[in-house]
């Protein structure tokens, strides 16, 4: 029987998810009026579910993407261990066709099994998965916490995945997402099972104006 219920979202779309701009965790970027009706929509869908805790980076486009939960009253928490993956020189940067051409470079090398390459300047999936390990051991501390949900960002929340899954980091690009998507977990006692996947229903029920969402790599 579960004893926890584990709700993963990416954050909401940004203006700079839409220019193809790299954000990642040295940009603090807002949501747009995109974002804010994926926020909108996301809360209309499951503001009914009784979280006890609502967990955020510290990066405001994910703080932004749960408000409505944080307004209700319950209890909010940031954390730097779940922030994006630091990108390094392009944070902030518009994708050039060179610039795409080393990401799908740094990618392949990740996908090979060399997680431990950081991108130029910037961070390694076995970097982040170092700081994600403090968060991983608070949420299984706290057995009273028995629904949770966590705002992060895209390959951070690839990287947290493939560690909750047990998961070779390389095969993290399994885990698809875009923006105010849904990971629904549930957690045994001694491992987590996979509910939903990538969701969002939540979206096209709410908003088909909407429905067909541009899938983002730049976080």
């Amino acid at each position: 029987m579960s004893i926890k219920k584990v709700y993963i979202i990416r954050h909401g779309q940004t203006d700079f998810n839409q220019q193809g701009i790299v954000q990642g965790s040295g940009v603090d970027s807002n949501l747009n009026h995109v974002g804010q009706q994926q926020a909108a929509m996301f809360f209309q869908k499951y503001k009914d579910i009784p979280f006890d805790k609502v967990y955020t980076s510290t990066l405001k486009r994910s703080i932004q993407s749960v408000q409505a939960f944080i307004d209700l009253g319950i209890p909010h928490e940031q954390h730097e261990g779940i922030n994006e993956i630091n990108w390094g020189h392009r944070e902030g940067q518009r994708i050039t066709p060179e610039e795409d051409a080393y990401y799908h470079h740094i990618l392949q090398t990740w996908c090979n099994g060399d997680t431990h390459i950081c991108i130029e300047g910037g961070e390694s999936p076995d970097l982040v998965t170092a700081r994600q390990r403090p968060f991983i051991d608070l949420i299984l501390s706290r057995p009273e916490e028995k629904t949770i949900l966590i705002c992060m960002h895209g390959r951070a929340m690839r990287i947290l995945l493939s560690n909750l899954l047990h998961y070779p980091l390389r095969c993290m690009d399994e885990f698809l997402h875009q923006n105010l998507c849904l990971y629904q977990l549930d957690f045994t006692g001694s491992m987590f099972v996979v509910k939903k996947y990538c969701d969002i229903n939540h979206l096209k029920e709410n908003a088909p104006e909407i429905d067909s969402l541009q899938k983002h790599r730049t976080n």
